[in-house]
């Protein structure tokens, strides 16, 4: 069976996060990978809407406590390749 469904890169993120708990333009510029979400400015429910997006576009389920966005995207990529 041949899986269509592409890896996440951190421009696809920095979209998901800007267009589910908005940001300030520039916010998301620049290496964030390893900046906490907290230090961008998203809190937990911010990053409770961001979760439901990928959930609902990548099919991925989400764990709690991912503090920066490279744990964020090493889980989803993650369940992609696994599922794939």
């Amino acid at each position: 069976m041949n899986d269509t469904r592409t890896l996440m890169t951190l421009d696809d993120l920095r979209r998901i996060l800007s267009e589910s708990a908005g940001s300030e333009e520039g916010q998301l510029d620049g290496d964030i990978l390893d900046t906490e979400f907290t230090e961008l400015g998203y809190d937990s429910l911010a990053l409770i809407e961001t979760a439901s997006v990928i959930q609902r576009d990548y099919g991925v389920e989400i764990p709690d406590k991912l503090a920066t966005p490279r744990e964020l995207l090493d889980a989803v990529n993650g369940s992609l390749v696994t599922a794939g």
